[in-house]
């Protein structure tokens, strides 16, 4: 069977944990002063060890992000780093300036070197300039179609391909956007981007008005709010085996500020349709499998509308009508452990995240997207037994227990719950 990477973010511990538990092969991270991931980002070099420890104990990779494009200032710190993570084993960097790529290679000649999506590779010539510089894998620019990635593998068979499939997208070529710099002096190419594309403009709008017969033209300015800015999330799991037949190999996800229920749900369905893809299963079953993960994509998770980006040569896709889409469900907790009583039932023990009250329709999601559908009669304080009748979430997360029947079977650590709102 054909093994395809299934890559996902990590901005924390537990996040890389869920990742891995959900199905993740590799995880991609990084510390802030490199990364273009500044805020809502744990990761210190004793985490990445730490990381790196429990993922290598898995058969796990983990992927450092050093992806800035680089002022003079960056480069006196850089090659100490470079040797501390050559000292920790990670297991390739991600890079997108090519004088950190010469820097790395001074300081550690051996290192994998991935070349992020912000390096704006869009062509086979360009992959074969890289290929000559050492790289090991491509990750393509989003705005490269299905028609593209097979040139380029046709040209480049030996190359690794690594392309986003899911995620948020950017309304800037590859992210190369000055928007959060010039608006509140954050800049998004050193990883510090405050999103103006998803806050709400006044526009104004022009329309020509033809008046009587000698249509003298009259200029009438209407305002209103719009989201102009604000790209479609990115979805493509109707297409991993296109995907695939044109040479991608490892299949990524965005999104390092998202929740563990993000990473569980987005991992959880992906690593299914892999194994979907690569199986012997006949196409029209497959077709079915992608089109119903598809609608639990888009009806479970808090999204901006689905996309395909430009994979089939579309242009730009925006929501201009709203910040996001809502869902009808909400993620309340997380598991913690279980215990199987003498009378067989199994305490169910997780950590809330959201309110969660007795009645309420809810849904357990174990790896490999196996849902459990479940109304809890009783909630219990995990430590001291008491009987509650809802649970919530705020000041780190309260630990409470459900009990669930000897049928339901085992629910594992790190299995998320949502209730239906």
């Amino acid at each position: 069977m054909k093994k395809l990477e299934l890559l996902a973010p990590a901005g924390n511990l537990l996040k890389m944990e869920t990742a891995f538990a959900y199905g993740a092969d590799a995880v991609y991270l990084g510390i802030p002063d490199f990364s273009l991931r500044v805020r809502i980002n744990d990761f210190n070099l004793v985490k990445i060890k730490e990381a790196v420890r429990s993922a290598h104990r898995r058969g796990k990779k983990i992927y450092v992000t050093v992806n800035i494009f680089a002022h003079n200032k960056h480069l006196e710190k850089l090659p100490p780093y470079i040797k501390k993570l050559r000292a920790l084993k990670i297991d390739a960097l991600i890079v997108s300036d090519p004088g950190i790529i010469s820097v790395i290679k001074r300081n550690w000649p051996k290192a994998e070197i991935h070349l992020s999506t912000q390096a704006n590779c869009t062509n086979y010539e360009a992959v074969k300039f890289w290929a000559k510089q050492g790289i090991k894998r491509i990750i393509l620019g989003r705005e490269v179609s299905l028609k593209e990635i097979k040139e380029i593998h046709r040209a480049a068979p030996k190359m690794e391909l690594e392309y986003f499939v899911h995620g948020a997208m950017c309304m800037a070529y590859s992210g190369r956007c000055f928007l959060s710099k010039l608006f509140v002096n954050r800049s998004g190419n050193l990883g510090d981007c405050a999103q103006p594309c998803r806050w709400e403009y006044d526009v104004s709008r022009y329309q020509m008005k033809a008046r009587g017969h000698h249509e003298e033209l009259e200029l009438v300015e209407e305002k209103h709010g719009s989201y102009i800015l604000n790209s479609r999330d990115l979805c493509l799991i109707k297409y991993l085996k296109e995907l695939s037949d044109a040479g991608v190999s490892s299949f990524k996800i965005e999104g390092r500020a998202k929740s563990v229920y993000y990473q569980a749900v987005v991992c959880g369905i992906y690593r299914r349709a892999l194994n979907f893809v690569v199986s012997k299963i006949p196409a029209p079953r497959i077709k079915k499998e992608l089109s119903y993960l598809y609608s639990e994509l888009e009806s479970k998770l808090v999204n901006r509308g689905y996309t395909e980006g430009f994979l089939l040569g579309a242009k730009a896709d925006q929501n201009i009508g709203d910040s996001h889409n809502k869902s009808a469900w909400e993620f309340c907790g997380q598991a913690i452990k279980s215990k199987v009583s003498k009378s067989g039932f199994q305490r169910f023990i997780f950590r809330a995240h959201n309110t969660l009250k007795i009645g309420d329709e809810v849904e357990i999601i174990r790896p490999d997207y196996d849902i459990i559908k479940i109304r809890p009669l009783m909630i219990f304080d995990a430590k001291t037994g008491e009987e509650m009748t809802e649970v919530h979430g705020g000041g780190g997360g309260r630990v409470a227990a459900i009990d669930l029947p000897p049928e339901v079977g085992i629910i594992p650590a790190l299995a998320v719950l949502r209730r239906k709102i």
